[in-house]
C-alpha cells in the first residue's frame, strides 16, 4: 500500500496542536477576576526571585503557587489521592520550617449552617455558581475554591447563573470552564479536595470541580490536593514598579550611548 506523507512543516505544525490540547488547559487572564490586586506573591525558599505561594486577601490564606505540588515534589506519583490521605499529607507539609498546612475549607454558603440540597443557582453547598457574581450569596467566602474560581480567577460555571434555579441547571454558558489560573502552577480542570467532611461524615469530603464550577460531595474516588496555609505566610515579594523598569532600561541605553562615542 503506498503511504501518505504529510509535509514536515504540516507534520509539525499538528504536533504542536495536538501538544497544546492535551497540556495547556489556561493561561493567566488579564482584568477578568479580581487575582492582579488581591493575590500577593510570597517567597518561601529564601530566593525572592522564585514564588513558591500567592497570598490571598479577600480569604486571608496563603495558597500555595504549585496547585498539583504533591506530584512535583515527588510526595505523590500522580497528583491524585484519597479524602484521609490528602488531608494527611497536606497536614505533614513542612516547608523550609513552615509548617500548619490543610486542605481548602468548604464553611456554609450561607455563613450560618450547611444547605446539603442539590441545586444549581448556588443557593446550597452542593451546586455550581456558590459565590458567583448575581447569585444570592455573591461573593461568599463560606467555601475558599469557589470563591477562587468565580471571584478572584472570574471563571463562569457550566450553569450559567442567570436562569439557573434550584433544580434547574440551563447550562453551556458561553466561556464556562477554567479560563484562568492567574499565576497558579499546575491548576488544572479536575476535582479538588476540600478539607470538610460531607454532612459530619469522618470518611466523606466535598470537592470542587475546577472544570465546571460544582461543588460537590466526592465518596470514594482519587482527586486531588492543593495545600494552602490560614493566614499570611512567606516573605512578601515587591514587584519592580514598571517605572523603574523604563527608567534603568533608559539608564542603560544612555551607557550604552556613551560608550559608543567614546569609542569613536
Amino acid at each position: 500500500m503506498k503511504q501518505f506523507r504529510l509535509p514536515g512543516t504540516l507534520t509539525a505544525c499538528l504536533l504542536l496542536l495536538n501538544l497544546f490540547s492535551t497540556t495547556a488547559y489556561a493561561v493567566a487572564v488579564s482584568d477578568q477576576g479580581t487575582w492582579e490586586t488581591t493575590l500577593q506573591a510570597r517567597d518561601l525558599d529564601g530566593n525572592t526571585s522564585t514564588i513558591e505561594a500567592y497570598y490571598d486577601t479577600d480569604l486571608n490564606i496563603t495558597w500555595l503557587a504549585d496547585a498539583n505540588y504533591s506530584q512535583t515534589t515527588g510526595d505523590d506519583t500522580d497528583g491524585y489521592m484519597l479524602w484521609a490521605p490528602a488531608i494527611t499529607w497536606a497536614a505533614g507539609l513542612n516547608i523550609n520550617g513552615i509548617s500548619g498546612w490543610r486542605l481548602p475549607d468548604t464553611n456554609p454558603v450561607d455563613g450560618v449552617a450547611y444547605n446539603w440540597s442539590v441545586s444549581y443557582d448556588g443557593s446550597s453547598d452542593i451546586s455550581y455558581n456558590i459565590s458567583a457574581p448575581g447569585t444570592m450569596y455573591a461573593g461568599s467566602i463560606g467555601s475558599e475554591m469557589a470563591h477562587l474560581f468565580y471571584i478572584t480567577l472570574g471563571n463562569l460555571s457550566y450553569c450559567d447563573p442567570e436562569f439557573a434555579t434550584t433544580t434547574n441547571c440551563s447550562g453551556g454558558q458561553t466561556g464556562w470552564g477554567l479560563s484562568n489560573t492567574a499565576n497558579f502552577s499546575n491548576l488544572t480542570p479536575d476535582l479538588y479536595w476540600s478539607g470538610t467532611p460531607y454532612d459530619n461524615s469522618q470518611s466523606t469530603g466535598m470537592a470542587f470541580d475546577f472544570n465546571n464550577g460544582r461543588q460537590q460531595v466526592n465518596a470514594s474516588f482519587s482527586t486531588r490536593a492543593w495545600a494552602v496555609h490560614s493566614g499570611d505566610v512567606g516573605e512578601a515579594i515587591v514587584p519592580v514598579p514598571a517605572a523603574a523598569w523604563l527608567f534603568g532600561s533608559g539608564l542603560l541605553g544612555l551607557v550604552g550611548i556613551g560608550r559608543r562615542r567614546k569609542t569613536t
